[in-house]
């Protein structure tokens, strides 16, 4: 094991109760903001429910403050330094006692930017991290830059920062192999084995990537045997020649980014493509309208998997001795020739600077020996886990022995299971997504689907002023109030009305566009209180996963740590913990 250097500071578990408890106490109020729906914001009157202030106010208020944020994004410091270590601030009186509306937007905005992760206090500097991990040990950075040349700016960034973290936490526990959760088409996990020669094991539900390894290795056999004897630079190379020629054949490369598809998906509420909208044109209403009618009928029905495979995958460029490909099952269902190949591969892959994709479906209770059966003293990581995955993560961690630390980046918060969310129904589910830490679950806390959704708007827009796609929103939500007053139906049914809805003639529609055109604004100001406030709803989550952390015995060291610029990727915030060093 690497010799021991001092880990920077993080606060301890009494610090983050307290600004838990500060964050707790402004989110019983605002959360119903975040839970309204926007498709029945005229049908259920959400903005005289819940605000006492005219939609003017409110805009002017938030884009001030969002003008005020942009000004100090160069140089970005905790809202009130002397109140880093209470966690409670005053603020001016932001909802009413009785009503529970909002009465100052000011001030909703202030404690809004206070509860966010940066301004919080909370987050521990990469710099510092880095600092501890190598001294003053400088990584090669140039031959990264050309290897990930085909990926798009988000994904390098992410890929590019995140290995360079895992390998140092890997090179300050003396550590070789990686275990990759959620790997997807394996960007990270083929980078942190080519480029830092790491053994690793990428983890995924789907088994896209394990059918296409005969295609993929195919292609590799035919443009190695060429290029195997070049240095790495030319390796570097043809990658980047392979991928554009694979551009030129498919068309444009399409990059299926998970978290891209959550956001945009069309079963997410605030998420509808927009319009083009013309308001003194008629005909482009009626088009509007029809159009989220039309939307109704590609929307699922219930929850869909949001995570789409791509075409195409860093793993095409390893040699192809670099590549093992497997497919696991659960245990007791293993067959003996799976087992056979299971033996092969260990022997295969007893040397270093190996990526291994298996098909797996991890859950918190999932045994690692039987899906690898080489498993010696790892790290654990995960790049972007959806939903569920983020949690069980940290769990495994925390469970297995081998597992010596852990560098976690999640997303989509509307895919985790809550466990005070649906009490009256019966489950058998033990383990759940959120909350995680001892002092939410004494809470019984609760955020709800629609504020999880809207944690998914977090930093995805800088300026408050960029907002949601209005347009489109008005549209569904004024094509609701059609079919509540039409049809009689609120809680929709999508097939029920759905063709009832195309003979609805062209003046009924345009009365009702008329109506509500004046009332735009208050949509408009809506939606943006949602987006300053998606950041408290991040906030929250990225707290009990901490709190979940710091309450382990045997975790030496657990922080939150910005990994990526927010800019060119909104998900930014890692979760890593490392265990005592024995």
């Amino acid at each position: 094991m690497a010799a021991s250097r001092p880990l920077p500071f993080t606060h301890d578990l009494p610090t983050l109760h307290v600004k838990l408890q500060g964050l707790l106490q402004f989110l019983r109020d605002a959360l119903s903001i975040s839970n309204a729906h926007t498709v029945d914001f005229y049908t259920e009157a959400v903005w005289e429910e819940l605000v006492d202030l005219p939609p003017e106010t409110v805009l002017a208020a938030l884009r001030k403050s969002a003008a005020e944020a942009d000004r100090q994004l160069s140089a970005p410091r905790p809202l009130v330094e002397a109140e880093r270590g209470s966690g409670v601030t005053e603020f001016p009186k932001i909802f009413c006692e009785t009503s529970q509306k909002l009465l100052s937007a000011e001030a909703f905005a202030q404690a809004a930017k206070y509860y966010s992760v940066q301004n919080l206090g909370i987050c521990t500097p990469l710099e510092e991290l880095f600092l501890a991990l190598r001294g003053n040990k400088k990584w090669r950075t140039g031959e990264n830059m050309k290897l990930i040349e085909f990926m798009n700016m988000k994904k390098s960034h992410e890929v590019q920062e995140m290995s360079e973290l895992i390998c140092s936490i890997a090179d300050y526990y003396g550590i070789k192999q990686v275990i990759d959760l959620g790997s997807g088409k394996g960007y990270l996990s083929s980078f942190l084995s080519l480029m830092y020669g790491l053994k690793v094991y990428g983890l995924d539900s789907s088994n896209t990537n394990t059918r296409g390894a005969k295609e993929r290795n195919r292609k590799l056999k035919k443009h190695w045997k060429h290029y195997h004897t070049q240095s790495r630079a030319d390796v570097n190379g043809l990658a980047f020649k392979m991928a554009k020629d694979r551009k030129v054949q498919n068309g444009v490369l399409y990059e299926a980014d998970t978290e891209k598809v959550c956001n945009n998906s069309p079963a997410n509420q605030d998420e509808i493509p927009a319009s083009d909208f013309s308001p003194d044109f008629s005909g482009s209403v009626i088009s509007n309208i029809r159009k989220q009618v039309e939307n109704l009928q590609t929307e699922p029905q219930g929850e869909e998997n949001l995570c789409f495979e791509n075409a195409f995958s860093l793993v095409d460029f390893l040699p192809i001795n670099a590549i093992e490909h497997t497919s696991s099952q659960i245990a007791y269902r293993e067959t003996c020739e799976t087992n056979k190949g299971r033996r092969k591969m260990k022997s295969k892959s007893s040397d270093c600077s190996v990526y291994s994709p298996l098909t797996s479906l991890i859950t918190a209770d999932s045994e690692l020996h039987d899906i690898i059966h080489d498993l010696e003293d790892c790290l654990m990581v995960g790049l972007h886990t959806c939903g569920d995955l983020a949690a069980n993560t940290l769990r495994i961690f925390t469970s297995k022995s081998e597992v010596k630390g852990v560098c976690s980046v999640g997303c989509c918060y509307h895919l985790l299971s809550e466990e005070f969310e649906n009490q009256h129904k019966e489950c058998t589910q033990e383990k759940w997504g959120f909350p995680m830490c001892q002092y939410l679950k004494e809470e019984r806390w609760c955020c709800g689907r629609n504020a999880r959704m809207s944690a998914c708007l977090a930093l995805e827009r800088v300026a408050v002023g960029q907002g949601l796609p209005t347009e489109s929103l008005f549209y569904r939500a004024v094509l609701q109030d059609i079919i509540k007053d039409c049809y009689g139906i609120t809680k929709c049914n999508r097939r029920d009305f759905q063709m009832s809805c195309f003979l609805l003639s062209e003046k009924n529609i345009m009365e009702y566009y008329e109506k509500y055109k004046p009332r735009m604004n208050e949509l408009e100001a809506f939606n943006m209180l949602k987006v300053v406030l998606a950041p408290c709803i991040e906030t929250l989550i990225l707290l009990d996963r901490l709190c979940y952390l710091k309450e382990q015995e045997d975790i030496a060291w657990s922080a939150l740590v910005k990994l990526f610029d927010p800019v060119k990727s909104p998900r930014c915030y890692a979760v890593i913990a490392l265990k005592k060093q024995q």
